[in-house]
């Protein structure tokens, strides 16, 4: 790549740079279960807002997502609608000679970066969830089985985890002013496979998701979500709204297969859990895993 095309494609990153870290070492291979086409009500919209950037970082090269606008989220038509102001994004770098995680070359679906640094970061004004930092960024198990409210869903969910074999989770979660609690988790796998295999096991239908999450004893698949937003890149969100009457909270939830990482996204808040933010944390979580 010249260097004049360089300095064009990098013009609109300079507010935030999600922090780089080295490659996570590989670990020994599980055997995953046949794939299933899981993809259904895929809009015939692409989200176009995610390009490469070539840019030389160490031993490998740093992609990303340039100067989204607000309006650019499908869905979302005006600065007033209600939502967040996020930093402009920007992948970590990646190791010399890998491939993103959806390129031709890239059957397993693996992500080469450091999947602490693909995790969404907070919006403006948000405060931090230290809970979910976890130990070197990496969060324990346990800690993402407790948003669950059943012992037996914790229980069983576990031990799906462990027999897909599950190999880290990163996390990371805030509050905004509004009181909105929101919670990321990318749990990683050893390859696309074995998420899709997830998915086709039942973990979140067409009609709900198989477990209850803690406070949303009854959830149905978000029918009022954007259809534009249902397809971000190559990568089809299962979205969730609880079903009234809430609790002293409404949630909301996501689970997103993308390669060989399984996104899962919680947001709750005392009154009712806003559709506006929920969308665009979707949205934007998906571009960065894409």
């Amino acid at each position: 790549m010249s260097e004049q095309t360089e300095q064009a494609e990098q013009v609109e990153q300079t507010e935030q740079f999600l922090p780089a870290a080295p490659p996570i070492p590989p670990q020994a291979p599980v055997q995953p279960p046949a794939p299933k086409d899981r993809r259904v009500l895929r809009a015939v919209l692409r989200w176009t807002a995610a390009v490469v950037v070539c840019a030389a970082v160490g031993a490998g090269a740093a992609y990303g997502i340039t100067g989204m606008e607000r309006t650019d989220v499908p869905g979302l038509a005006t600065e007033s609608d209600g939502r967040w102001d996020y930093p402009t994004l920007t992948r970590p770098p990646l190791p010399s000679g890998s491939p993103r995680p959806f390129a031709e070359t890239n059957k397993s679906g693996t992500h080469h970066a450091d999947l602490r640094a693909l995790v969404l970061p907070a919006p403006k004004g948000a405060t931090a969830d230290k809970a979910l930092r976890g130990d070197d960024g990496w969060l324990a198990t346990k800690d993402f089985l407790a948003e669950y409210g059943q012992k037996e869903d914790r229980d069983e969910f576990g031990q799906q985890l462990v027999d897909y074999g599950l190999r880290h989770i990163a996390a990371r979660g805030w509050t905004t002013q509004d009181g909105t609690h929101t919670r990321i988790y990318l749990l990683r796998f050893d390859t696309a496979a074995v998420v899709d295999g997830l998915f086709a096991d039942g973990l979140a239908t067409m009609s709900s998701p198989r477990y209850e999450l803690r406070g949303a004893e009854a959830a149905v698949y978000d029918e009022d979500f954007p259809e534009e937003a249902r397809q971000i890149g190559e990568i089809s969100p299962s979205v969730y709204a609880e079903v009234e009457p809430y609790g002293d909270e409404e949630v909301r939830q996501a689970y997103l297969p993308a390669g060989d990482v399984l996104g899962v996204i919680v947001q709750s808040r005392k009154g009712g859990a806003r559709a506006v933010p929920f969308q665009q944390t979707v949205v934007l979580q998906s571009q960065l895993l894409g």
